[in-house]
């Protein structure tokens, strides 16, 4: 397949609307047609990564390469990113989050700012999970061209894409807005993605000259990983005490022969050797010595925490209940600013291709449910100032916690019933009080606070009654 030659062919100008390619014919003026060249625009000639080792001279090579004005190129530079992806602490930094935001409910809501529940389906779907991770990962790599599947029906005859998947970045140049068919191309080769029929199926995530926070990230994982070579070789040489045998042979082929015997021994704790052979075991004295390597490698991951989520406290040890907290703020910062940059691809990108397609979300708008992800105490606070002030409909808590719901009762009535009991009590408090000191002016001043007390009592307003 002739893919270089059909992206140059597509590349000049056409006089007709019909393409002539190796696969054939495309007539633009088709869908059908339209549908096959995007296809096969798309099928690229891919090539495998190669695992090289990675160090900071090579970071900062490809670095430079990817900054090229004439003809930037990320190949590299993405090689050194899929190594540093590898990382467990930077993945689970990763992770940590996108999962915050992916957790967060969203709703659709139409031009009046009405919730419409039925376009949910429309989004309820794994093609829309895999777009949204696909966007999100575009802050680490710094660019994401997304591409959508074929319309079809669910398994309730909702319409839905029947996939979407990344074109290889390798071959996506977002500086100029091209793809190329081969490695190594010039951008001049490429073809304009942003433009009809490609833009119509293709979703961008990222700014075009953004290089993800992986450029950072590398700084610390390529250090990290020499470093725990480095502690592998110190425990190999130092974890196992050195053994030293003794003979008085002098024959070159006992000698050998006894050297061979402490090599093949391996960590078995037998050896045969000859009887005038004393084996002796030094153990290494450098009992402190991992915290060269120890401590390198803890300041590398909390670099990285930093970076990614701003913080270290929720995803390593904490100090303090009050420092995870302020640092947790932190984080949600994070989260919200890819939780705005996420709605504004879906508002501006996603949604007008999807109505294109024939999708019915004219007019609709994604956001995000912000009412539902008040934690338990935030959301008894709330529900009890606004039932403390207005006259709440039984139906939102019974509806809300599936639980029946009567009317409201008075609790007034319920305090008075009290007040007799609460009165006799107070008098006989007052009497023995009397009789004991018999001073009128103390009696006056407990009537008094007895007073105030029960006029409290009936300022109290219960809501969950």
């Amino acid at each position: 397949m002739d893919i270089k030659r059909l992206f140059s062919t597509l590349g000049r100008r056409q006089d007709t609307n019909v393409i002539h390619t190796p696969y054939g014919s495309f007539n633009l003026a088709k869908e059908d047609d339209r549908k096959r060249m995007r296809h096969a625009v798309m099928t690229l000639q891919q090539t495998t990564d190669a695992l090289t080792r990675k160090d900071i001279a090579d970071w900062r090579r490809a670095w430079q390469l990817a900054i090229d004005i004439q003809n930037p190129n990320r190949q590299r530079l993405y090689d050194i990113y899929r190594d540093a992806e590898v990382d467990a602490h930077l993945s689970g930094c990763v992770r940590q989050r996108q999962g915050f935001v992916m957790a967060k409910t969203f709703k659709i809501v139409d031009s009046k700012e009405n919730e419409n529940k039925e376009a949910l389906h429309y989004f309820d779907q794994s093609w829309f999970k895999q777009l949204c991770t696909l966007v999100l990962d575009s802050v680490g790599w710094g660019h994401s061209l997304i591409e959508l599947g074929e319309v079809v029906q669910d398994g309730d005859g909702c319409a839905c894409y029947s996939d979407v998947r990344l074109i290889p970045r390798k071959h996506v140049i977002p500086e100029y807005g091209r793809v190329v068919s081969d490695l190594g191309q010039n951008w001049n080769t490429g073809i304009d993605y942003r433009k009809p029929p490609f833009s119509y199926w293709l979703i961008e995530a990222g700014q075009p000259d953004n290089l993800g926070l992986f450029l950072k990230a590398t700084q610390h994982t390529i250090p990290k990983k020499n470093m725990l070579a480095f502690w592998d070789t110190f425990g190999e040489i130092f974890g196992m005490p050195m053994r030293i045998a003794k003979t008085a042979s002098r024959d070159s082929k006992e000698i050998d022969r006894l050297n061979r015997m402490l090599i093949e021994a391996g960590a078995s704790q037998t050896a045969v050797m000859p009887l005038d052979t004393d084996l002796e075991f030094i153990e290494s004295t450098r009992g402190d010595a991992y915290n060269v390597y120890n401590q390198r490698i803890d300041r590398a991951n909390s670099e990285l925490s930093k970076l990614i989520i701003g913080q270290t406290m929720t995803i390593e040890d904490g100090s303090s209940l009050s420092q995870s907290q302020t640092h947790l703020q932190v984080f949600q910062n994070l989260v919200e600013e890819d939780a705005d940059m996420l709605r504004d691809v879906i508002n501006n990108q996603l949604l007008p291709r999807m109505v294109a397609h024939g999708f019915p979300l004219k007019g609709c708008r994604f956001d995000w449910d912000y009412s539902v992800d008040f934690t338990p105490e935030q959301q008894v606070a709330y529900e009890t100032m606004v039932a403390d002030r207005y006259e709440v409909d039984p139906s939102y808590f019974a509806e809300k916690y599936s639980m029946p719901v009567g009317e409201r009762r008075n609790n007034m009535s319920m305090m008075e019933m009290q007040d007799p009991d609460d009165k006799s009590h107070t008098n006989e408090k007052n009497e023995t009080r009397s009789d004991s000191q018999a001073q009128p002016q103390n009696t006056d001043d407990q009537k008094g606070k007895s007073d105030g007390k029960k006029q409290q009592q009936k300022n109290i307003h219960h809501f969950f009654a």
